[in-house]
Parts: C-alpha cells; sequence; structure tokens
C-alpha cells in the first residue's frame, strides 16, 4: 500500500476587490441590484488552504456600507479604501507595493484594465488569479491571469428589505 504525503501549502495571498466592478457585473448577471458577494463563501473557496495576508475592498464613491467595513475587519482583518473615481489604479498601486510581501494576489474584477497590471505582477514572480462573473470578464484577462475562478450564484446572498438603503440613480 502506497503512503501518503501530507503536503502543506504555505502561500500568502493577498485579495483586492474592485468593489464597483464586481457589484456591476452581479447586477447585470443575477439581475437583481440588491445582491451582495458573501465573503464567509468564497474567501475560503479562493484560498484554498492559504493564508490571507490582507484583504482590501476599493470602492468608488461615498455610500460604502459601514457594515461592510466592519465585517470585512472583524472577520478578516480587512479593510474597505474608499476611491476618488475608479479603483483601477488605487489597486493598482496597491497591489505593486505589496507584490513583494505575498505569494499570490487574486483581483477581484473582470475589467481588462488590469492586464498590464497582471503581466507586471507575473513578471515579478507573483502568482495571479482572478475571480469575477464569468459573463463580464475580458477574455483577455482570464488568458493572463494564473487561474480564473467564476463568481457563481453560490458565492453571493441577496439582501433583503431594510438591510440596506436605496442606491440613488445616476
Amino acid at each position: 500500500m502506497e503512503e501518503k504525503e501530507n503536503i502543506i501549502i504555505s502561500q500568502s495571498v493577498a485579495i483586492l476587490v474592485d468593489g464597483n466592478n464586481i457589484e456591476r457585473s452581479m447586477e447585470s448577471e443575477f439581475q437583481s441590484q440588491n445582491i451582495m458577494i458573501n465573503f464567509d463563501v468564497l474567501i475560503p473557496k479562493l484560498l484554498r488552504g492559504r493564508g490571507l495576508n490582507r484583504l482590501i475592498y476599493f470602492r468608488e464613491g461615498k455610500n460604502i456600507s459601514s457594515k461592510l467595513a466592519e465585517r470585512l475587519h472583524t472577520k478578516y482583518f480587512g479593510m474597505v479604501r474608499p476611491c476618488h473615481k475608479s479603483a483601477d489604479i488605487p489597486l493598482s498601486i496597491s497591489a505593486t507595493q505589496i507584490a513583494s510581501k505575498v505569494d499570490s494576489i487574486i483581483i477581484l474584477s473582470g475589467d481588462s484594465d488590469y492586464v498590464e497590471l497582471v503581466r507586471h505582477l507575473k513578471s515579478e514572480g507573483v502568482r495571479v488569479e482572478i475571480c469575477a462573473v464569468e459573463s463580464t470578464t475580458a477574455e483577455v484577462l482570464k488568458e493572463e491571469a494564473d487561474y480564473f475562478q467564476p463568481i457563481v450564484k453560490e458565492d453571493c446572498f441577496t439582501l433583503t428589505q431594510g438591510q440596506h438603503k436605496k442606491k440613488p440613480r445616476r
């Protein structure tokens, strides 16, 4: 009988979320404005036993949920970082700043604007994974990444009335 060896994976992972991109993609895919990522389901799925170094949720705009910020901090020592405009530049800067401190970076966004960032991080020896709604993810981004993890309905939950404030119409 063959003896199995236990393989210990000691990768350090950063998860960087382009909140606006992911929220719009989920609203489009699941036809609901009240849908949110269930981090308690998605994070263990993304980490697959690896260590979480940091979690940063980048969000454009002023109406950032204090409940989300508190939950990410309490459960994952994460943070919500407000952005003046889009999250692309702040997320890219953070990714390059922490690249030398982690083995892998998981970017939650399907935006093709991140292709050059993915290429740069990989050239620095960082494993780059993309997690996003598949139907709204740029094909070139999936091709450049080391791994693609689709966000599916089971990774989300629907807010019920009273759990959220109405989003202002643009």
